[in-house]
């Protein structure tokens, strides 16, 4: 049985998907967390598990097949115990975020507020009680109050994030460049099917790439590797980049510009690679960026871990475990829109011009 159900996100934007579901036996009024004195209803927690099924089961269930949510996502947990997981996590960081945001001066405005409102009550609108019945949480209510926690992480993750340190030095950053070949150890044919060389095969390829590394040395590195049909690729890199490679990128590192590296063998092929320049600008200027949203990313994260460390925080297993991924499959699709109708619309108006 496929019913339909929207399922609304808040993220700069409102998008609109929905729910296909078949069955379900929670109480909405029980609590699933409490997270200091907030208790998170069983309806709000499982209609926010039911959304990040939904995104799983819509985008992966494809790749991991139709037991996805018993497979195991890591050593000793399944897909569907690390997802739930997360959820729980999620809602915990929402409940804090909401707990805090008078720190950051965080509000939402009222025409924030009357989206999310509008969005629940079309929400109501679009689905039938029977359908809505299916999926527990899936009430006005409940869903704009899980949109309005999704809303508030947004605004406070904004929020966390404008304190980080966006000073980066040239030196920290700092990025160099190199042109290197690749000899593989893999042939690929007309179809795209990929097949690995023998061991013969392969001692001939790096053969064939440690006379490349030594006759390069004395020759322009692109118009040698031309000659010899070779393709010359391009990467910036440190001494931590891992691309091309991470050892590569190592001894690269280790070398002045315009020298060259010996043959770094993987187990994929041998790389030979020239240092062209010990600083590239370009390069550097966007590792600047990288650096700087890394520390956003980490200041939200650490500021997220230390309210959760410090909250009183009681997960209610006997209600938590009823929300199961395999009793009640979902998945969404989005909306569908009509391209045209606004163009469509402008023309109906400068015709009636």
């Amino acid at each position: 049985m496929k019913k339909r159900f929207l399922a609304l996100t808040l993220a700069g934007g409102l998008m609109i998907g929905t729910l296909t579901g078949c069955s379900s036996a929670i109480k909405d009024s029980d609590v699933a967390l409490t997270v200091g004195k907030e208790e998170v209803t069983a309806g709000v927690a499982n209609f926010y598990a039911r959304y990040t099924q939904a995104q799983y089961e819509t985008y992966y269930a494809g790749i991991l097949g139709e037991d996805m949510w018993n497979s195991e996502a890591e050593k000793g947990k399944t897909y569907e115990e690390s997802v739930k997981d997360s959820v729980q996590k999620d809602l915990e960081d929402m409940i804090l975020l909401e707990a805090h945001m008078k720190e950051y001066d965080v509000t939402l405005t009222d025409e924030e507020k009357a989206v999310i409102k509008k969005a629940a009550a079309d929400f109501d609108e679009v689905n039938g009680l029977e359908e809505k019945e299916k999926v527990s949480g899936a009430d006005t209510k409940t869903v704009e109050r899980v949109l309005t926690l999704m809303a508030i992480r947004e605004k406070m993750a904004g929020a966390i994030k404008a304190g980080a340190d966006t000073e980066v030095s040239d030196e920290e950053a700092a990025q160099k460049s190199m042109q290197y070949v690749f000899f593989s150890y893999k042939n690929k044919d007309e179809e795209g099917n990929t097949t690995e060389l023998s061991d013969d095969e392969k001692a001939a390829m790096k053969a064939q790439a440690e006379s490349f590394a030594e006759g390069v040395k004395a020759a322009d590195f692109e118009t040698f590797a031309g000659e010899q049909s070779l393709e010359v690729s391009t990467a910036t890199f440190d001494k931590e980049a891992t691309v091309p490679t991470a050892d590569l990128c190592k001894e690269a590192d280790a070398l002045a510009e315009g020298e060259t590296t010996g043959v770094v063998e993987t187990e994929d092929g041998c790389y030979v690679a020239k240092v062209t320049s010990l600083f590239d600008q370009s390069a550097t200027d966007s590792k600047k960026q990288s650096i700087v949203e890394e520390r956003k990313n980490e200041l939200y994260t650490d500021t997220c871990k230390k309210w959760r460390k410090e909250a009183d925080i009681e997960v209610h297993k006997n209600v938590w475990r009823k929300i199961d991924f395999n009793d009640l499959k979902v998945t969404m699709k989005m909306m569908e829109t009509d391209p045209y109708a606004d163009q469509a619309q402008t023309d109906d108006v400068a015709e009636g011009q």
